[in-house]
């Protein structure tokens, strides 16, 4: 029994927005849930939990650099 709280701050770790998923949720999930309603940015730094090539072209829509390590079973290159 555990959450995931999936943030979304500023360059100076300051909260702006969050959800909460259970711990067995993906964190596809969470990304989902966030990206309609991220402010404008030149960058997302995010982990290997949100490579997904749906959240990278959501973010380059929004213009919007991802900056996301790959996850280690993505078969094509960034």
């Amino acid at each position: 029994m555990n959450t995931k709280l999936h943030a979304v701050t500023d360059a100076a770790g300051r909260l702006i927005r969050f959800f909460i998923t259970g711990g067995q949720v993906s964190d596809y999930a969470g990304a989902s849930a966030l990206v309609s309603s991220l402010p404008s940015a030149d960058w997302l730094l995010g982990d290997q939990g949100q490579d997904a090539d749906w959240f990278r072209e959501a973010l380059i829509e929004r213009g919007i650099k991802p900056c996301i390590p790959k996850r280690k079973s993505r078969d094509k290159p960034i």
